[in-house]
């Protein structure tokens, strides 16, 4: 096979911006699937369809809320309470679902530093960003192929010396 017809046949695959998963039973069916967790999820968040939630990419729109990007910045602007925290620097992502109605739920927290290794933030900047996260109202649902699709969506935002600099996408 040509490399320019294996290019091809993996298209697909990246387009969708996930990968079937191989490897059994307790595993998520795909690359990056966030799961219910009964500890941190609220139990009535309906999704339209559980078993195939796309990335927000997708569907071509990018980032969809309401005011768009920089509503959300004005929010984290107006509610972040910065304090100078020496060696709290690096990236904080929250993943999240949001439902075809626009609701959101399944948040995760990963922090890493400036060389992408794991890194545990102090707990009053990761509180309140993921507080801040979570009262976000605005997101939008999306269709694709003319159906309502549930997606993820994440934030980074980037800090440092516990300063909230810059969100990301």
């Amino acid at each position: 096979m040509t490399e320019i017809l294996k290019l091809l046949l993996l298209v697909p695959l990246i387009s969708c911006g996930q990968e079937k998963s191989e490897t059994g039973p307790g595993y998520p069916d795909y690359v990056g699937d966030i799961g219910f967790n009964a500890e941190m999820d609220n139990k009535d968040f309906e999704l339209c369809f559980e078993k195939h939630i796309f990335q927000y990419f997708n569907t071509g729109n990018g980032l969809e809320y309401d005011g768009e990007k920089s509503a959300i910045e004005k929010e984290f602007a107006e509610k972040y309470k910065s304090e100078i925290i020496k060696n709290e620097t690096g990236l904080i992502r929250i993943n999240f679902v949001v439902s075809c109605k626009g609701k959101t739920d399944r948040f995760r927290l990963i922090g890493m530093d400036e060389n992408y290794n794991e890194k545990f933030f102090v707990k009053s900047i990761t509180e309140q960003l993921m507080g801040i996260t979570k009262s976000l109202k605005g997101w939008k649902g999306k269709k694709y192929s003319e159906k309502e699709i549930d997606y993820y969506q994440y934030l980074i935002f980037k800090i440092e010396n516990g300063q909230l600099k810059e969100i990301l996408p």
